[in-house]
């Protein structure tokens, strides 16, 4: 049990340092903290809803990591280097993709809403 208490307060000591230091990191907490009620209002149905907020926890998972993965390149390597430009490129396209799946998922739930 000490040890699922330590990997929660770990995972809460990322999140506070996220939401306080990294600006994409608050602007999709704001998205997350809009579009759940959204979700219960829009979706027609119990998946429905979970795929809403799912998608923005999955975005919010992947620009956690995005960040991460930038700031341990930026500690290895402060200094400008193609191949950490191309790490920190594909650890984006893999935030991107995450935006993209969620935009998806609101579509499609909207759009089975208005129909």
């Amino acid at each position: 049990m000490d040890t699922l208490i330590l990997a929660f307060l770990n995972s809460w000591r990322g999140l506070l340092h996220g939401a306080r230091t990294e600006r994409a990191v608050r602007q999709e907490l704001a998205l997350l903290a809009l579009g759940v009620p959204v979700a219960l209002v829009l979706g027609s149905g119990l998946w429905v809803r979970v795929a809403l907020v799912a998608s923005l926890l999955l975005m919010l998972a992947a620009e956690f990591l995005n960040t991460a993965i930038e700031k341990l390149c930026d500690h290895l390597h402060p200094d400008r280097h193609p191949s950490i430009g191309t790490v920190k490129d594909l650890a984006s396209a893999g935030a991107f993709l995450a935006q993209a799946v969620a935009a998806l998922v609101w579509i499609a739930a909207l759009v089975e809403r208005l129909s």
